[in-house]
């Protein structure tokens, strides 16, 4: 099989990161004609469809690898560009966009420890992209080819990732001080959890329903809930009086600490969520740095075991 054209391997990859092919046109700076002629092109070579027209747009099995092997390409490219900036600072540019070196991290991280661990490799020129989801979803990002790291709950690696533990997040269960003084003035108890609306990140957060029946000692729980997707967001709502809402401690503990502000409605029970950090398992200088910048800081600022 003849080498695939790194263009329409770009293409592929626009397409579904943005999410159609009209956007994908603009990131790459042609026609959307142009775009739809790249990936007829690559699938005529590849034999197959690399793309679902659905909504939103979705790579096949085929399309998956070939995501891949995109992905790869731009980690060999970035690696070329760290290795000439040692030698030669004055003669490399900025990346591309197209260029991005994507991980998904889960949003609790980012907004706690992560941004400052890769905060020297950013000022440095690395292309980075973050992409965030939820901690147990963030594994699919990478499952699918779209980045080449993830910080995520699961533990088990990937065929050709390794994993490495990062330590553990502890949560805690937190309501504005007006708020619980009106709604829950004994702190959050097996009787009083259904009165309480929770504030999730979204449809998909377990987190809410696992703390409060581990807090509680109940195997099932339904809880009313309110969605925020943000981790900011979440304990901006609670501080308005929203309700209540199953947080890091490490992103609220300021708070905590300050009177009229958050109240701890658990202050006997901790949630820890252990994280671990997954990624292609090649040969790569940008992959190491990430590597070694995430789980540094994480040593420092998450539970260790």
């Amino acid at each position: 099989m003849s080498a695939f054209d790194p263009d329409s391997l770009e293409c592929l990859a626009a397409i579904v990161e943005e999410g159609g092919f009209e956007r994908a046109a603009v990131r790459l700076s042609i026609t959307q004609s142009a775009v739809s002629q790249r990936l007829r092109s690559l699938e005529a070579q590849a034999g197959t469809v690399l793309i679902v027209r659905s909504r939103p747009l979705k790579p096949t099995a085929a399309g998956r690898l070939l995501l891949k092997h995109a992905m790869q390409m731009r980690l060999l490219r970035a690696d070329l560009e760290h290795d000439l900036q040692d030698l030669a600072p004055s003669t490399v540019s900025g990346a591309r966009d197209e260029e991005r070196v994507s991980i998904a991290v889960n949003a609790d991280s980012i907004a706690t420890w992560a941004l400052p661990a890769l905060d020297q490799l950013v000022r440095e020129g690395l292309p980075l992209e973050i992409i965030a989801d939820d901690q147990d979803f963030t594994h699919g990002w990478l499952r699918e080819g779209q980045v080449l790291g993830c910080v995520t709950t699961l533990k088990n690696a990937l065929r050709g990732c390794k994993v490495l533990p990062l330590g553990a997040m502890n949560y805690v269960a937190v309501a504005s001080a007006a708020f619980a003084r009106q709604h829950c003035p004994q702190g959050l108890t097996p009787h009083n959890f259904r009165q309480i609306p929770f504030i999730a990140f979204n449809r998909k957060d377990d987190l809410q329903t696992d703390f409060v029946g581990q807090a509680c000692g109940l195997k099932r729980v339904s809880l009313s809930q309110r969605f925020v997707p943000s981790s900011e967001g979440q304990v901006r709502a609670a501080l308005a009086g929203w309700g209540a809402s199953v947080v890091p401690e490490l992103q609220v503990r300021a708070l905590l600490a300050k009177p009229r502000q958050l109240v701890n409605l658990a202050p006997d029970f901790t949630l820890p969520v252990d994280l671990y950090w997954h990624c292609w398992n090649l040969d790569s200088a940008v992959l190491d740095a990430l590597t070694t910048a995430l789980t540094a800081a994480a040593k420092g600022a998450l539970t260790q075991p």
